[in-house]
């Protein structure tokens, strides 16, 4: 009889946002900050920056 394999899978852990981390990105917003930059420097997804920006009412991203 064949065993069946479990497919593992990654947790997803959420962190909270600081008020640190809200100050951060109201900076990088200020300064025009490409999206994938802030990323990489708070490490967060582009998605997670682009819900809390939406929620703090900042603007993010390409703008011209």
């Amino acid at each position: 009889m064949a065993t069946k394999k479990r497919k593992v899978t990654k947790k997803i852990v959420r962190l909270p946002w600081s008020k640190a981390d809200d100050r951060e990105l109201r900076s990088h917003s200020k300064a025009k900050s490409p999206v994938a930059k802030t990323s990489r420097a708070m490490k967060r997804t582009v998605g997670a920056l682009r819900q809390r920006a939406m929620k703090l009412g900042l603007k993010l991203g390409h703008r011209r």
